[in-house]
């Protein structure tokens, strides 16, 4: 059923008193919970106004706080150092040192100030310098007195870039540490990690008075992990560890106090070529940079938030956190913190620009930049670096080794030095043997580097940027007592250390010494370089290097010396030489040569005929100021001609086929073949033109190669333009060249000797077996480039049998001979000559462990003693290794420039008697000739004009090359 349901109508009136009703309702309700909230929230105000925080302070809040703040410091010495009485690294027992009447070089005042006193060595440190210390030894007793005598006493040399143990000598694979292959960035790895303790360069560094090196590692990484600071003498404990100087951490027993400053660190960098390594442009290695230290900065970034809550009381914040940090970045990020010094591998200016804007961008100061060939082009830019001025260390004389080192100067010390820039030289041991790092310095003060400033270079300078000048580098009160007493001034050629104190120890205790000249008690008066530093600037590190050619009159006045072979048997003789009873004296002279030969040469009015007789407008005129003209030098033992840019393989000759690898091209024949050197000469290269220009005038080049056959050698000009130019190609044959090593490739050293019987015995036919059976009876000479003394005998007892068959003289000579004075003897028997390289023998193999090094190490040198025993010895330039190493002749030809300082150096460590000046020169010229079969006729031999000096000093420089083959003088002036 429906209803009906009749509608509601309310009145206006009604509606709007009752919602005026609800709406007053609600307004109370909302006043009083306002009420009530704002008391309850003015109560809890109250309350915290009034009443402490309550904060959960974690367990390890002292800790915590004591590592925060310890971020703030920064590292250098603690504020008492310069009080203290004994040496961290003092050894019990240890007796007092008095060094009495010596010339002290301090190292203060930019390395110029200079002492004349005594030193006294106590509790491993110095512990006075004074005019006169003998009320010292009333107080002190078992003190051991050494008497100086006025000679010279540095602070230890400083080597800021070796890898001494992480590479050791003798060199073998199971303990070759230097690289890492694992990745270009490597922050995590640490060298000490890799530090051998049986690396025989430690005592040959000792040699050279090298006491400190900061070791690191190798350049193959964009980052290559943390280098470390050792000293170089042995320890009681034997341990890597204990020969650590201001380690970062306390690892040697010297821990470091959180409250104090804390010690610096070190880490690797490379930039350029060497990261290529794996595959990536410069592009991706400055990438791989960034992002890394991008990683750093967030983990510092962290690091301040939780150290900034934790310092301000905030423990609430960082409740259940740990302090944020990674060990493989913690290193980066002490960087970013100013705690590390940033050593980085750096040669070009892209490379070098690329570094500093990174070092902007994440704000880290660079200690030194490493090689920077090109350093010296861009000085604004190093000065545009982060905070400070990097220094700069790198080599005198070695570059062009590889692209980004062929704009390599020998002026750049003096360049940079002139920019206000820090100069150090380094070794980058065992490129430069680290026993060398003071010939390093004293060739860039040849080259225009200011005494203070060489010396300071591998002493002083090196130690501040490592941040370890209070305590070492200098010779103050306080400061560590290393220190090297030398037999002639520290820059002189040669110059050795008759007593090496590391930390108040002897490090010779029976020193082998020879005689210096007297001339040698000061430094060397350094030739003039200015035009040619010029040259260099102007022409961005590539000056023109060629010769002004003059095929007139050419006179050469003030002529101290005039050395030509004159003498018995082709020997050299002093034309200027006179006797007054039972001196020798020197006179001035003067030499007139015309179309390159010497017509005139004697003493006043000698040669005025000549002169007269020739207009003043076709005559030059040299002063050479006291200078000399002496034989121009021979050189064997490095590519030069065959290579412009040793590791670029678009600029060489290549190396020969093995003949041993079963893989061989029909063309060559079924009998083997063999390469002659003439046919990959390139003329008119950068090395071959610098050694020119530093006096060598004939090179005699063999083939590269990796294995044991080298090929047929050619003598050459170094000054020639092309092949076809007068005297260029002097002889295209000279000798057959071999090597055998232990560590060449291919075959076992036996097989190799059993394949050399077989071809002298004529059993080979072919084109090989041909050149050999010329060796056989005589012809031609056999150079066979080894260390090894037990393959010597083999090739001596080989020799014996050879001729035995074929009734002829074979002329055999050893080149490298690192080993040969163990058979000095049956050498001289066996009428066999050897070529030493380098002149300084060193144990880079197994095949040259038995060296003699000669003073301060033995009492003979290699080439003294060979001499002593009547063999006929000539010289090889140093380069980076033994001849005896396929491949490595590649690498020397920067070091041909050199080899008249390598045999000046020969002569003064055979000692007094055994070389004169005569027999020097012979040792890089006519003993050379000699030995490689070449027979000249001596007045067809080129002679060098120098000015102030002669080849043998660091005094003279080559003004003029007189070449009868070239029929002109060259004139560098």
């Amino acid at each position: 059923m429906n209803r009906k349901v009749a509608p509601i109508t309310l009145e206006p009136d009604a509606l709007n008193s009752s919602q005026k009703h609800t709406t007053g309702f609600r307004r109370l309700t909302l006043l009083l919970g306002f009420a009530v909230a704002f008391g309850i929230y003015f109560n809890l105000g109250l309350r915290a106004a009034f009443e402490p925080r309550v904060e959960t302070i974690p367990l390890e809040a002292q800790s915590i706080l004591a590592r925060c703040q310890s971020l703030q410091l920064q590292p250098g010495p603690p504020a008492n150092f310069h009080t203290r009485t004994y040496s961290d690294r003092f050894q019990q027992g240890t007796k007092p040192v008095l060094v009495r009447n010596a010339t002290i070089w301090t190292g203060f005042s930019s390395g110029s100030e200079i002492l004349r006193g005594d030193v006294l060595l106590n509790n491993g440190l110095i512990l006075s310098i004074s005019q006169g210390a003998f009320d010292v030894l009333t107080k002190r007793r078992n003190v051991t007195i050494i008497e100086a005598n006025g000679a010279w006493l540095t602070p230890g040399i400083i080597d800021l870039h070796s890898h001494l143990s992480t590479g050791p000598a003798p060199h073998l694979n199971g303990a070759a540490d230097t690289n890492s292959y694992k990745g270009p960035i490597l922050p995590w790895l640490r060298v000490l990690d890799a530090l051998n303790t049986h690396d025989e360069s430690f005592m040959h560094a000792i040699g050279g008075g090298v006491t400190t090196s900061l070791v690191l590692p190798g350049s193959l990484n964009a980052i290559g992990g943390q280098g470390f600071v050792i000293k170089h003498r042995p320890t009681e404990e034997r341990s890597p560890t204990s020969m650590l100087l201001e380690p970062p951490y306390g690892l040697n027993g010297s821990e470091v106090d959180p409250k104090s400053p804390p010690r610096w660190r070190h880490m690797k960098h490379a930039c350029g070529e060497n990261p290529r390594y794996y595959q990536s442009t410069r592009m991706d290695t400055v990438w791989a940079v960034r992002e890394a230290y991008n990683t750093a900065r967030t983990i510092k970034k962290a690091q301040d938030e939780f150290c900034s809550n934790a310092l301000s009381g905030e423990w609430d914040a960082i409740k259940g956190q740990n302090f944020p940090e990674e060990l493989q970045w913690e290193a980066l990020v002490d960087i970013l913190r100013g705690r590390v010094k940033v050593q980085t591998h750096c040669y070009e200016p892209l490379d070098l620009d690329n570094f500093v804007r990174i070092s902007n961008e994440f704000q880290f100061p660079v200690a030194a930049f490493h090689h920077a060939h090109e350093a010296y082009l861009v000085p604004q830019v190093l000065k545009r670096a982060y905070k400070n001025v990097p220094a700069v260390a790198m080599f005198s004389t070695f570059g062009r080794y590889k692209r980004e080192a062929y704009r390599h100067s020998e002026f750049a010390p003096r360049i940079l030095a002139d920019e206000g820039i820090d100069v150090i030289m380094k070794s980058d041991h065992s490129a430069i043997v680290s026993r060398n790092l003071l010939h390093e310095a004293a060739t860039a003060h040849h080259f225009g580097l200011s005494e203070n400033i060489a010396l300071a270079s591998v002493i002083s300078t090196p130690a501040k940027v490592l941040g370890l000048d209070h305590r070492i580098g200098y010779i103050a009160q306080g400061y560590d007592a290393d220190i090297v007493l030398w037999d002639s001034h520290p820059l002189a050629l040669g110059a050795t250390p008759t007593h090496v104190f590391i930390d108040g120890i002897s490090q010779l205790p029976g020193p082998y010494t020879a005689a210096k000249p007297t001339a040698h008690q000061k430094a060397p008066s350094p030739p003039d370089f200015s035009a040619e530093t010029a040259a260099t600037l102007a022409y961005l590190g590539l000056p023109p290097l060629e010769p002004t050619r003059r095929s007139g009159v050419v006179v050469l006045t003030n002529v101290s010396s005039f050395w030509t072979r004159g003498g018995p048997g082709g020997s050299f003789v002093n034309l200027f030489a006179r006797s007054e009873g039972s001196r020798i004296m020197q006179s001035q002279g003067t030499v007139v040569v015309s179309a390159g030969r010497v017509v005139c040469s004697g003493h006043g009015p000698t040669c005025d005929a000549h002169l007269s007789s020739n207009s003043d407008a076709d005559t030059t005129s040299i002063n050479l100021q006291g200078g000399a003209v002496q034989p121009g030098l021979v050189s064997y033992g490095s590519s030069l001609g065959l290579a412009d840019i040793a590791m670029e393989p678009s600029t060489a000759d290549g190396v020969v086929i093995d003949p041993f690898d079963p893989v061989q091209s029909p063309l060559l024949g079924t009998n083997g073949y063999i390469v002659r050197a003439a046919d990959g000469l390139q003329f008119g290269t950068r090395n071959a033109l610098l050694a020119y220009r530093s006096g060598v005038t004939l090179s005699v080049t063999s083939p590269s190669h990796e294995a044991w056959l080298s090929g047929l050698s050619a003598a050459f000009s170094p000054g020639a333009p092309h092949r076809f130019a007068r005297g260029a190609l002097v002889q295209d044959i000279v000798a057959v060249h071999i090597t055998l090593s232990h560590e060449d490739l291919g075959p076992s050293v036996s097989t190799k000797v059993a394949t050399l019987r077989r071809l002298l015995a004529g059993d080979v036919e072919g084109e090989l077996g041909a050149w050999f059976s010329k060796v056989a009876n005589g012809t031609i000479p056999l150079v066979v480039n080894t260390g090894s003394a037990d393959i010597i005998a083999t090739l001596i007892m080989l020799k014996k049998e050879v001729e035995g068959q074929t009734g002829a003289h074979m002329k055999l000579t050893i080149a490298s001979a690192s080993e040969a004075h163990l058979l000095a003897s049956e050498l001289a028997e066996a009428n066999i000559g050897v070529i030493v390289t380098p002149s300084r023998s060193f144990p880079f193999t197994w095949d040259e462990r038995r060296v003699l090094p000669g003073p301060p190490l033995s009492a003979d040198s290699l080439i003294g003693h060979l001499i002593k025993h009547n063999v006929t010895v000539g010289l090889g330039p140093r380069g980076i290794a033994a001849q005896s190493h396929p491949g490595t002749a590649d690498m020397a030809s920067w070091s041909v420039r050199n080899l008249r300082f390598d045999a000046g150096e020969a002569a003064l460590d055979a000692g007094p008697g055994v070389l004169d000046k005569e027999a020097t020169f012979a040792l890089v010229s006519s003993n050379v000739e000699k030995l490689l079969g070449l027979d000249f006729d001596p007045q067809e031999q080129d002679l060098v004009a120098t000015v102030g000096g002669d080849l043998l000093d660091f005094e003279g420089k080559v003004v003029a090359v007189i070449s009868p083959r070239q029929e002109a003088v060259d004139i560098f002036v």
